[in-house]
């Protein structure tokens, strides 16, 4: 439900009475309109939407993975006395498993971190500039993080590299696993840069 405050301008509210922000309307956009799964865009809208939530599965299990072995690290070394040598590390790659190969679904919902205070007053075609510039500065931003990452990933694999500790796993797990998130998340904000001009030459 969107209101009238002060000088004319339009805010939104939800059904208790709360203001939403920036972020709680690009979701209710996307859950609606299904994001920007309809025109030209649509195929490649619905594919990365598809891959999405695949990966947002896995990135569920692997954090009930990590609490698990958390919680048995805990058990075992205060109840056993039992040396643990692998439960940190393989819960730490469950981490990075899950917040990155989530990345591209939380930037489909518009659900990172943003500043609103300065969205909230600015001009509607000046908020579309900005939105512009954000995406296209994290699309090369998260470019160039994918491809150090890969680049990363290329030399762990080729030389074995692993880990310090004594069960020493290989770093090209957690190496791939960022590679793969950071692809993704490019390749979405990709496609939500994209959105800009075909939206916009919808409209004119």
């Amino acid at each position: 439900m969107r209101q009238t405050a002060g000088g004319g301008r339009e805010i939104a509210v939800s059904p208790g009475g709360d203001l939403l922000t920036e972020a709680d309307i690009a979701v209710a956009k996307h859950q609606e309109t299904g994001g920007e799964s309809r025109g030209p865009l649509g195929p490649l809208a619905r594919l990365m939407a598809g891959i999405n939530r695949v990966t947002v599965v896995f990135g569920m299990i692997a954090l009930l993975v990590a609490a698990a072995i958390l919680t048995y690290s805990v058990f075992s070394r205060y109840f056993f006395k039992a040396a643990t040598d692998w439960q940190d590390e393989a819960a730490v790659f469950c981490i990075v498993g899950a917040v990155f190969l989530s990345g591209a679904y939380v930037q489909s919902c518009r659900g990172h971190i943003g500043i609103e205070a300065i969205a909230s007053i600015l001009p509607p075609a000046v908020n579309r500039a900005r939105a512009l510039i954000v995406d296209a500065l994290s699309f090369f931003f998260c470019s160039f993080f994918a491809w150090k990452s890969w680049t990363l990933w290329h030399e762990a694999w080729v030389d074995k590299m692993t880990s310090s500790s004594s069960w020493a796993p290989p770093l090209a797990i957690p190496y791939g696993l960022m590679s793969a998130g950071m692809s993704l998340l490019a390749l979405q904000l990709l496609l939500q840069l994209a959105s800009h001009f075909v939206s916009g030459s919808r409209q004119r």
